[in-house]
């Protein structure tokens, strides 16, 4: 689905979001009868699960691919698995354009099974911490430290998939973005053995438009942390065109931006996985900006994880 997150999400005392919280105690209870009705299966490769509570725009699929670089170079043979979904298409041909090996289905379990059958020896499970059906080796949750848990409170009340409870269930805890004692000691409050770390993203082509006159556009679930990346690095961005999170950009609408651009002389720039959402014809047109995922005290974060996959 292709929305954008309302305001009311991040406000505690947002009219809409108390009207809705009736609705969020019934979408708990149905989380609760999953756990209930679904029995987990266990694998015969170590399974570890990337995923979130906070509703997109956490970075599972940046961290997923550079696990993927750090266990191949450690010789293993991973490879990512991502749930089919048909909006998804932008994340499933990044990861594809970096010659990462992908395996994509409607079911997660069925994708697991294809995996051990072309013998991959460790799964990265982009998405899924939801998922009961599977028993995973290691659950990691992103947050981007700029939203945490919004208001706290579950959908459509609030941002989150599920109580923040359910760290409980978590070995570690991954925030993209600026150190927070406060929801640390909060996360630790409920799983005094979780381990956290953080990450921020590095830009790899930025000397391509400092100091240049830009239009950016998005469709992604922050667009505002590709921005202010921007604007932070000297990037001037003289008007910005800001879509749903995985929206299918239509032909007429790539094509006034980039009338828009050419007009006025503009650089024309977008994030990575909004360009493998755009028609081929028009991508020369178009620039991305690269990141790299940097993740801070990356050996033991890697010492942490083999813990559990050996």
């Amino acid at each position: 689905m292709k929305i954008y997150k309302p305001n009311f999400w991040d406000k505690k005392k947002s009219i809409i979001s108390i009207i809705l919280i009736p609705l969020s105690i019934i979408y708990n209870f149905l989380l609760f009868l999953k756990t209930k009705l679904i029995k987990s299966e266990n694998f015969q490769v170590p399974i570890i699960c990337i995923g979130n509570i906070y509703v997109g725009g956490t970075g599972k699929t940046p961290l997923a691919m550079e696990m993927y670089k750090i266990f191949k170079e450690k010789k293993y043979n991973p490879t990512i698995i991502k749930k089919f979904y048909i909006n998804h298409l932008d994340e499933q041909e990044m990861i594809k354009e970096n010659n990462l090996v992908l395996i994509s289905s409607k079911n997660r379990k069925k994708g697991i099974y294809d995996a051990i059958k072309e013998k991959y020896n460790l799964i990265i499970l982009d998405d899924g911490f939801q998922d009961l059906s599977i028993n995973k080796s290691l659950n990691i949750l992103c947050f981007k430290s700029t939203k945490l848990l919004g208001n706290g409170r579950l959908l459509p009340a609030g941002p989150l998939r599920e109580k923040i409870e359910s760290l409980k269930k978590v070995q570690i805890i991954m925030i993209n973005g600026n150190i927070n004692k406060e929801f640390e000691n909060k996360i630790l409050s409920i799983n005094k053995n979780i381990k956290i770390y953080y990450s921020k993203y590095v830009p790899l082509n930025l000397e391509n438009f400092k100091f240049k006159k830009v239009v950016a556009f998005s469709g992604i679930g922050e667009p505002n942390n590709f921005y202010q990346l921007l604007e932070r690095n000297n990037v001037q961005i003289k008007k910005k065109f800001t879509f749903p999170d995985h929206y299918n950009f239509k032909e007429r609408e790539i094509k006034e931006i980039v009338n828009y651009a050419e007009k006025n002389n503009f650089i024309l720039i977008t994030t990575e996985k909004d360009y493998y959402r755009i028609i081929k014809k028009y991508r020369k047109k178009i620039s991305y900006l690269k990141l790299k995922i940097d993740i801070e005290n990356k050996k033991r974060f890697v010492q942490d994880i083999m813990e559990y996959i050996k």
